[in-house]
């Protein structure tokens, strides 16, 4: 559509999620080929879950596709697939998705949210941390260019928790009910397996 600008698409990712950064590590190729433009948005997974009445992972070792062993082999052969780093998570991190929703916010409102959502996904799905805790999201801010203290400062702030909380309950106004979700005007994309249907999508409205 030519002198509209680039299609914004909104891309709802929990830090937590191994699926959110699979999907992540595609969508520089995406906005090459398509031209389109991701908002990153974080969202705190399990509060969303909780909204939303529905967590399926409230069993101890879930089922199907929930089932722990299950997502790592299926998320490593993703990792195999794209060609990207991946290192489990799970049994060896306290994923917090309240922190991680809440630093990734202070980074959004301080105009860095996809370097810094890329950084905070290194550290869990990377780089072998045996916590990723406040002070690691901390120095991760420094680290990516944003001021640390300013940072630190931020995700303590009452303005902060807000803006956490009127993003989720915008994403469940919208539909969201898990991550990754890719947001284009009404239609929702679920999906790290989906990205065929949301590149197909977005050619089909830049076409």
């Amino acid at each position: 559509m030519a002198g509209s600008g680039p299609l914004a698409v909104d891309f709802y990712f929990g830090i937590g999620s191994r699926y959110s950064y699979l999907a992540s590590t595609q969508l520089a190729a995406f906005e090459r080929e398509t031209g389109a433009r991701f908002n990153w948005i974080a969202v705190d997974s399990t509060k969303l879950f909780e909204a939303r009445g529905e967590n399926p992972f409230a069993v101890s070792n879930g089922v199907g596709q929930y089932d722990w062993a299950y997502r790592r082999q299926d998320a490593e052969a993703w990792a195999e697939f794209y060609d990207v780093p991946f290192l489990e998570p799970h049994g060896r991190l306290k994923l917090d998705s309240h922190l991680f929703s809440l630093a990734c916010t202070v980074a959004r409102r301080m105009g860095a949210a996809e370097i810094y959502a890329r950084a905070l996904f290194r550290a869990v799905f990377v780089e072998n941390f045996l916590a990723v805790d406040r002070d690691v999201c901390i120095a991760r801010a420094g680290e990516t260019g944003l001021d640390a203290h300013a940072f630190s400062d931020l995700l303590g702030s009452s303005e902060t928790r807000d803006e956490q909380e009127k993003i989720l309950r915008e994403s469940v106004r919208r539909g969201v009910f898990g991550v990754p979700t890719f947001g284009l005007g009404k239609r929702l994309i679920w999906g790290n397996d989906r990205l065929v249907l949301l590149r197909h999508a977005i050619l089909k409205k830049t076409g």
